[in-house]
């Protein structure tokens, strides 16, 4: 079976780094499914899910605020500010912020910038998009 090295890597840490057989992520033009010997490729990430499957058979699922997502003939390396492993994701805390961002949004007296409340909007619903999916992988 062919593999291609992946890293994941946030500001702050490198989330994965390892042999995979394939990466999923969402680009701005859509979902992207990676394999072994891809084309080069530099491309922007949407907030959302990356789904690497390992060597050894298994999906880790990993939260991105978006980003970049390049293609090397030797490496696939996915740079993000924020890079959380879908297992560390707190849901309610993620709840709590969809709540506030769409109360935020509905409260057309308050002093906002829509965009950032927009923003913070899609950022909690990716979290819990993430989470989700690796609940249904069975976790």
């Amino acid at each position: 079976m062919s593999t291609m090295q992946v890293e994941v890597v946030s500001a702050e840490q490198e989330i994965f780094s390892g042999e995979a057989t394939m990466l999923i992520a969402t680009a701005m033009s859509g979902e992207l499914g990676i394999y072994p010997q891809h084309t080069p490729l530099l491309t922007s990430l949407k907030a959302g899910d990356v789904r690497v499957q390992t060597a050894d058979g298994e999906e880790q699922v990993i939260y991105v605020s978006g980003g970049i997502l390049e293609i090397t003939p030797k490496k696939v390396t996915v740079l993000s500010d924020t890079a959380i492993r879908a297992d560390d994701i707190d849901e309610a805390a993620a709840l709590e912020a969809q709540r506030k961002a769409e109360q935020a949004l509905k409260d057309s007296k308050a002093d906002i910038d829509y965009a950032r409340a927009k923003a913070e909007l899609a950022q909690a619903a990716a979290q819990l998009q993430a989470l989700k999916k690796m609940v249904k992988k069975g976790r």
